[in-house]
Parts: C-alpha cells; structure tokens; sequence
C-alpha cells in the first residue's frame, strides 16, 4: 500500500466518521449494527448504548416510532428505499433533534433482505424556518380574518316600513378569508338606502384588502349622487386606473322607501330576486346586467341599470354565487334551486330565513363563502 492509498483509507473512514450527517446501518428489524461518530455527537448516545441494543425506531418520537413501523419498514420492502422522511430523534437528555432521514435496504444472495443504510440529516433550522413561516402565515390570516370582520361589523340601516338581515358563511373554517363582503348604508336618511354584495377574487390578506377599497370606493362614489349603472361605471374605472379588484362581481341597489322604488346594477354578479307579498312566485331580475368589473370591455357602451316597484311586504336578496354553486350542475340550476325554497320557506321573518337558506342550499362539499343579505319593506 503506497503513502496515498493510506491517506485515501484513512480519509474514507474519517469521512464516515465526521460526516456532515448521522449514517446509520440497522437490521431489517431496525436495530442498530453501525453508526458514526456525528450521530453520537448529535444525540448524546454512546456506540456502546446503541450497538445491538437499540432500535432506530426506538429512537424517535412516539408519532415517528409509529410511522416508521406503518410506513418506512413496508416502503423498504417493497421499493428498496424511503426518502425525506421527516421525524423527531429522542436525544440522550430527553431533548428533540428535528431529523430527515433516507434509507436504503441492501439485499444480500438471492434478493434477501438485508442491511438498511440510513442517513440522518439535522433539520433543525429548516424546522425553525418552517415555524416562522407558519407563525407568518397565521399572522397574516389573523390580520386578513379581522379586516374582514370590520368590513363585515356594519350595523344595517333600520326605520319604519325597513327590515334589513344579514349572513356571512366562511368556506372554509380556520383557514383564508375569502373575497365576499356586503354592505346597506342611507344615501338619505330614512328615505333611500344603499345596498350591495360583492365577490373579490382570490382569499387571503389581498382579497380582503381588495374587498375594503371596493367597498370604500362603493360607498363614496354613492356619496355623490350616482345612480347605480353610472357608480358602477366609476367603479370599473377605479379598478382600472388603481389596479384592484380586476373580475370582481358585484351588485349595487338603490331603494325608496317611500315609493318602493328599486334602481340596481349587476356588474357580472347572480341575479336579485325578489319575494312578493304571499301567493306571489319569487323571480330573479335578469335586468340591469354588465361584465365583472375591469374585464377589459372593448369600446363598451354604459353599463346597464334598470327599475322596479316594490310592494309592501316584498323582500329584496342579494347574495354570492357560493350560495347557489354546486359542482357540476349550472348556476341556473342553483338559482332555481333558490326560488324554489323561497317559494316554501320566503314567508319568514328574515333572521330566520336567511340560516334557513344556507342550510337548504349551500353545497358542504365546497370551499366557496357565502353572503347574504336580505331587505324586506313595508309590512
């Protein structure tokens, strides 16, 4: 053996040694027959502690012994190899190293199983960024959830001959916010109210922001005077020139009290629909219609608007496509859905009626939000 080989031997041993990552060779039963001097190091167990008398899944946590006996030990008889594994090592001091491990099963003669090769690779700042990142997100969801909620807190104008109720159905539970929101505001103090429900696209801190400007800008455009096809004019130029809430749906109403007369504007939002007095059908209102807002309408003409009558007792429903959505089936269909349990249930007081519907309609296999809001006049 010359002078260089010798460095190369000992080199290789050291390399095994002092690698970067823990190297471990158990049985196929998983106990332990070799391990370097960095697996040592990292958990505080000497050789003679683990040699012979240890298993490696003896070494994690509860939830990584399990896992390893259910998942590793089956993957590395079938394939040969388990990759990026992510567990927890029990260290000699009861502490807890954050560990990737890869294993490789060496079949000996005639394909018998035989030794498994595993490395083990510290995790602990990958971990730790990973933490960060979650706590980030929960931070932005927080901040995202309580933006929403105040843009959500408004309290509904109320007078004589004036019922206003309102409902917000997350899709999701504990995760992002979507882009629905609603909002009834006096244009004039116990004569004409303002109302309007909307969809941002996308969830998220974004969308709720999205979602408050569009409110902001809704209720000042309205301050001035316009009626509800104009506003929505103004708006799709304030999304134009301000770059937000590009294919946001939306539908703006305008009603008298005293006269019972309704203006509205759908910027590419479901339908209103309207409950009459009892023995009358609810109907949609197919009128007033134009594309979502900023959706790039070459040489459009004025967005639409139209006008009705409202009778006394009659309710108003402006609502979010999650209500009515269902997979596939068409939106048509969900909105019929929708007059047919307002035929049955449209009667009741609105507090009540508005749970009622979300129950009756809303598809629990899906992740989009749902807001209502309902307006019933006269008696």
């Amino acid at each position: 053996m010359t002078t260089d080989d010798g460095l190369l031997e000992e080199s290789a041993e050291d390399l095994f040694e002092n690698a970067p990552c823990g190297y471990l060779s158990t049985r196929l039963d998983g106990t332990i027959v070799r391990v370097n001097r960095t697996f040592e190091t990292w958990t505080g167990f000497s050789r003679d502690e683990l040699l012979g008398t240890r298993r490696l899944p003896d070494l994690l946590s509860a939830g990584g012994r399990i896992y390893y006996d259910t998942h590793v030990a089956p993957l590395l008889l079938m394939q040969g190899f388990a990759r990026e594994i992510a567990v927890d090592i029990e260290r000699a001091d009861g502490s807890h190293l954050p560990a990737l491990i890869n294993a490789m099963l060496r079949r000996g003669e005639h394909g018998r199983p035989g030794i498994v090769r595993t490395t083990v690779f510290d995790a602990t700042d990958r971990r730790r960024y990973e933490q960060e990142l979650l706590g980030a997100r929960r931070r932005e969801q927080e901040i995202a959830q309580r933006l929403q909620l105040s843009l959500l807190a408004c309290t509904p104008p109320r007078a004589d001959g004036l019922q206003i109720e309102v409902a917000y159905r997350p899709g999701v539970r504990g995760t992002e916010v979507g882009g629905d929101w609603y909002d009834a505001f006096w244009l004039r103090e116990d004569e004409t109210v303002g109302l309007v429900v909307g969809d941002v696209v996308g969830r998220g801190l974004d969308a709720a922001a999205t979602m408050g400007q569009l409110r902001s800008a809704v209720r000042a455009l309205a301050s001035t005077g316009l009626e509800p096809g104009p506003l929505l004019d103004a708006l799709d130029r304030y999304a134009r020139v301000h770059g937000v809430g590009r294919m946001a749906t939306l539908t703006y109403a305008q009603l008298h009290l005293a006269s019972g007369e309704l203006r509205y504007a759908c910027a590419g939002h479901p339908p209103l629909v309207l409950v009459g007095p009892a023995g009358e059908p609810p109907r949609a209102l197919w009128d007033g219609r134009s594309p979502p807002l900023d959706a790039h309408r070459s040489g459009a003409m004025a967005r639409a608007e139209a006008a009705c009558r409202l009778a006394a007792g009659t309710s108003l429903l402006l609502y979010t496509d999650g209500l009515v959505e269902r997979r596939a089936q068409s939106i048509d269909d969900g909105i019929e859905r929708l007059l047919d349990v307002l035929a049955e249930h449209g009667g009741r007081d609105p507090a009540a009626l508005l749970p009622a519907l979300i129950r009756g309609l809303r598809d629990p296999e899906s992740a989009d939000d749902v807001c209502l809001l309902l307006a019933r006049v006269g008696a």
